[in-house]
């Protein structure tokens, strides 16, 4: 019997059988990183996909506007069309480009503004292939992407940049102003002159121009045009945004670069009040960089209002005055008055510190009209002459040479090597109130070289003098803010020249305005100090702050009230302080006093001091002195025992002018007067009627 012959088991190599397990290792791991991606990172992996970026941007509001103290809009918005462009994050200077492209179908635009590099540019995205070719491979590798762009542009002809039509140079301009935007942060376009048939075209053809939008914005509007407009300032443009050397601060504090700013006086002053707050926008966007949500975290609010403590009406009427007696004094005699050009006023209430009129005139004779420059009453300074005489009366009584009622005969004083120095007349035996009544020069004159040692002084001898009567005597001054500043609400005021301290000549100068100047605004706080019992106040512009309203017609509530500030209260005797605004009553409303026959007659009760200080004009070719020149001064107050108004006006620079600076101060006062009775007059008659 044959056994048959079993078969044998087909079995798999041993390699195989490995990679076979291999494979289902891995298979298991992958199913189990599956399973730990779904299950616990799930959640977080998704969130990564629908994540978004989220930004705020910052869209300007109105500034406050500005009042005057009768509530009258001095400084107001005005609304007017604007074309913005808002871009969204990662839009290339290709995208800006073909938004130019389109939006230059919609709106004209100036080209004055572009630049060789503008042009350059728009060259170039219109040619890139053609200008990258002009830079080799060898050339590009020694070089960054900035490094390669410049020369780039470089090698762009003039004749390439030079021959484009009128449409393609608004593109270029209109280019411009997009380049400018930061991402969703909206960039003024063109808000100059935008017609109504621009804004409308533009507004219906917005789902083609990504990122623009036609809305409102506003500019400065001036109701009283050019009155006061020296001391208001003004704003920075769109173009200017922050100025450079400021950009820091500014920054810092939550502006952008092209936010319009104020760039000086009042504007500038009170920046932080007029700016508002900004309405803030938080956009979110995908990673693509489009916007998928937006919405409003702060609401925005224009600026609050500022109310001045200047009257308008009355500052129409001092700027009228000015002018007026300006041009007639120049008209009169144009060759000895060749040099005058100015006129400055300030008038401000004693016992508060309020200014109600600021009033300067300057006469350009190639242009032959007057202009406002009022902000030289703050930074021009002058010799005052006379009108201080009262603070070295005063200073003459405290460092105790003198004594109230004590006499000197006023004749010329001759000291060896100098020249004879006298009062405007022979005098006569003056004491302390003759010597303010009549302008007695002697007078001080021997105050002066007391307070320096000399108590002897005798005709063409030399005299003593102590060196340290200079510091005594500008401290004396100071205490009436003559020489230091006067802590006005304002970006910028001078405080003056001080001489170099010399002989006793000099010294004698000093003390009768002729040495050391003074700015208008440091004469007014002056003489409202004495007017104000020796309590020298800070001047201000500033009356109330108000909180924005919507409605046009009314002021918000009130948000802060400027309270009177007291700077110091000079160091000397009720008194003496008396004796001195006895001696200015005397001036004005005595026969013998040097402004009797422009105030003598009125019902106002006024006090002051007239003034003269010479001055030299050098010839221009270094020849010497050409022509010698007057300052002539004023400064009042009035009523004389309860005053409400204090002034002061310098005129510098005179020839034959007599009597200009009496005309202006009667003219303010006078004005003053009759604008307050007419209107108590007005309303009583508005009371009865009611």
């Amino acid at each position: 019997m044959v056994k048959k012959k079993k078969k044998k088991r087909a079995q798999l190599p041993f390699r195989l059988n490995i990679l076979f397990f291999v494979v289902f290792l891995s298979f298991s791991v992958l199913i189990l990183q599956l399973g730990v991606v779904q299950i616990l990172n799930g959640d977080s992996f998704q969130e990564e996909i629908e994540r978004t970026i989220e930004d705020t941007s910052k869209v300007p509001v109105p500034r406050g506007k500005i009042y005057d103290s009768n509530h009258d809009v001095v400084v107001d918005n005005k609304a007017q069309y604007s074309i913005t462009y808002t871009p969204n994050k990662g839009v290339q200077a290709k995208d800006r480009l073909k938004v130019a492209e389109t939006l230059a179908e919609f709106i004209s635009m100036d080209t004055d503004g572009i630049t060789e590099r503008n042009r350059q540019e728009y060259w170039y995205l219109k040619n890139k292939d053609e200008a990258d070719s002009r830079v080799s491979d060898e050339e590009a590798e020694e070089m960054g992407n900035t490094e390669f762009y410049d020369m780039v542009l470089d090698r762009i002809s003039e004749d390439e940049i030079n021959n484009f039509s009128e449409e393609e140079e608004e593109v270029i301009a209109i280019k411009k102003e997009l380049d400018k935007a930061q991402s969703l942060t909206p960039q003024i376009v063109k808000n100059e002159d935008v017609t109504s048939e621009e804004y409308a075209r533009v507004a219906e053809h917005l789902d083609v121009l990504p990122g623009v939008n036609a809305t409102t914005d506003w500019n400065r509007e001036y109701p009283y045009d050019d009155t006061f407009r020296n001391l208001i300032g003004s704003i920075t443009s769109q173009e200017e945004g922050i100025p450079g050397d400021q950009e820091d601060y500014y920054v810092t504090r939550g502006y952008s670069r092209n936010d319009r700013v104020g760039k000086n006086g009042l504007e500038e002053q009170y920046e932080d009040v007029l700016r508002g707050t900004k309405e803030q926008i938080r956009y979110s966007t995908d990673k693509g960089g489009n916007v998928v949500n937006t919405e409003t975290v702060v609401e925005g609010e224009r600026g609050k209002d500022v109310v001045l403590t200047i009257d308008m009406e009355f500052q129409e009427r001092v700027d009228e005055i000015v002018r007026e007696e300006l041009d007639k004094a120049i008209s009169e005699a144009p060759y000895e008055n060749r040099n005058m050009e100015d006129a400055l006023a300030v008038v401000m209430d004693p016992q508060t510190g309020e200014l109600l009129a600021v009033s300067g005139q300057s006469y350009d004779r190639e242009e032959n009209e007057f202009n406002n420059t009022a902000s030289k009453a703050l930074y021009d300074a002058h010799r005052p002459g006379s009108i201080i005489k009262g603070a070295t009366m005063l200073a003459g009584y405290e460092s105790e040479v003198i004594t109230p009622g004590q006499t000197f005969y006023d004749a010329p004083i001759k000291i060896a090597g100098t020249e004879e120095k006298a009062s405007w007349k022979n005098l006569g035996l003056v004491n302390d109130l003759n010597a303010l009544q009549q302008s007695s020069n002697v007078y001080m004159f021997n105050i002066a070289m007391r307070m320096g040692g000399e108590y002897n002084y005798q005709r063409n001898e030399t005299v003593a003098f102590d060196s340290g009567a200079w510091q005594e005597m500008r401290n004396y001054f100071r205490q009436f803010g003559l020489g230091s500043e006067t802590g006005i609400d304002f970006p910028f005021e001078s405080t003056g020249y001080v001489g170099s301290q010399g002989n006793a000549g000099n010294f004698m100068d000093y003390a009768i305005g002729q040495f050391d100047t003074y700015t208008t605004m440091q004469m007014a706080q002056y003489v409202a100090t004495i007017a104000n019992d020796g309590y020298r106040v800070r001047p201000h512009f500033l009356k109330e702050i108000r909180n924005p309203v919507a409605s046009e017609d009314n002021l918000g509530s009130l948000y802060h009230h400027q309270n009177t500030d007291v700077l110091n209260r000079i160091q000397m005797d009720q008194d003496k302080i008396e004796r001195v605004q006895e001696g200015f009553r005397q001036v004005f409303q005595t026969s013998n006093g040097t402004g009797y026959s422009y105030f003598g007659s009125k019902n106002y009760n006024p006090a002051g001091k007239t003034g003269t200080a010479e001055n030299e004009v050098y010839d221009e070719d270094g020849g010497g002195v050409e022509q010698y020149t007057e300052n002539l001064s004023l400064v009042g107050y009035a009523p004389f025992d309860e005053p409400e108004i204090a002034f002061a006006v310098i005129v510098p620079n005179t020839g034959d002018a007599s009597g200009i600076n009496h005309y202006i101060g009667e003219g303010i006062l006078d004005t003053y007067f009759d604008l307050k009775e007419d209107r108590s007059e007005s309303d009583e008659e508005e009371n009865e009627d009611e």
